[in-house]
C-alpha cells in the first residue's frame, strides 16, 4: 500500500495472486479483492488458495471470504478467474472473470463446459437488528 504520494506505508499478506480490487469510498474503506487460484503447474492443487473473493478492511485484516468449498468451479459461489469486480449502492457485489482464458490453467485437459459465465452477482443480505 502506497499514500498518495507513492511512499511505501504497508503490505497485505496472505492474498494469492491479487487480480481485482474494489474499494468503497470513504475514510475507512472496505476492500473487495479478487484471489486467481493456484492453476500454475508448480501449484496447481494447492489446498486453501483459491480462486476466492476476500474482504478486508482498509488495514488489509480479513473480514469474510466468498467461496465454496472447493472454490474452484462453475457453481454459484465458485470461481475460475475473479477480475473484475465492483459493489453497487444497495452493497451487492458483482465478480467479473476470465473465465474463457483461464480455463485450460485451471482445469488442463478438460474442454470448456458450455455456457461457462463471465459475471457473478452476490446480493448483500441486510443484517437483522437484535432485539
Amino acid at each position: 500500500m502506497f499514500n498518495g504520494k507513492g511512499s511505501y506505508e504497508t503490505q497485505w499478506n496472505n492474498l494469492h495472486r491479487p487480480s481485482g480490487l474494489f474499494m468503497t469510498p470513504g475514510k475507512c474503506p472496505i476492500c473487495y479483492i479478487g484471489e486467481i487460484g493456484p492453476h500454475l503447474p508448480v501449484n496447481r492443487g494447492a489446498p486453501g488458495l483459491g480462486p476466492r473473493v476476500s474482504i478486508v478492511d482498509n488495514h488489509g485484516k480479513l473480514l469474510a471470504r466468498i467461496a465454496r468449498v472447493p472454490s474452484l468451479g462453475t457453481a454459484p459461489g465458485q470461481f475460475i478467474s475473479p477480475h473484475g469486480l465492483a459493489v453497487d449502492s444497495r452493497g451487492d457485489l458483482y465478480v467479473g472473470e476470465v473465465a474463457q482464458t483461464s480455463w485450460p490453467s485451471s482445469n488442463p485437459g478438460i474442454p470448456h463446459p458450455p455456457g461457462l459465465r463471465a459475471l457473478q452477482k452476490f446480493t448483500k443480505i441486510p443484517a437483522v437488528a437484535k432485539a
